[in-house]
């Protein structure tokens, strides 16, 4: 299974991704809360490599009722330096695959930025002359041991 570009012009790879409140997951795993009450969204997101953690839209952090953890300093392409909140237990689930990251909240942005750790953590590789995400084993998650 593969993820396209939705506008390859930008040379970026954008993709649709769900995220969920884990919690909200866990506690219907329980059975304590109904599935059809897990707080989710689907949101475009936007692979970049050079990134390294989750970043997600401060309207989407609200709406999964995320919980606060502390705050990091992020660095934006301009180099401006601002402090920004860093919430837990965001489900991630992307072409089949899913797990659970910490993530920094960015008010102003619309989409989720999807870096580095996301993409080692699901076993994906980025084909940036094709604009698209590509699952390195298409049947599982492939793990490097030393």
């Amino acid at each position: 299974m593969i993820a396209n570009a939705r506008n390859p012009a930008m040379g970026r790879v954008t993709i649709q991704v769900e995220l969920r409140n884990h919690g909200d997951s866990v506690m219907a795993e329980r059975g304590l809360l109904p599935l059809d009450k897990i707080r989710k969204v689907i949101v475009s997101g936007v692979v970049d490599t050079g990134a390294a953690q989750l970043v997600v839209p401060g309207r989407v952090a609200d709406e999964l009722g995320l919980d606060k953890i502390g705050e990091a300093t992020v660095r934006f392409a301009d180099n401006r330096r601002h402090n920004r909140t860093v919430v837990k237990d965001v489900g991630l689930m992307l072409m089949g695959r899913e797990a659970t990251f910490n993530a920094i909240v960015e008010p102003n942005r619309d989409d989720a930025l999807i870096g580095a750790i996301v993409l080692e953590a699901l076993d994906f590789v980025v084909d940036c002359v094709g604009q698209k995400l590509i699952p390195r084993d298409p049947d599982r998650i492939f793990a490097e041991i030393e």
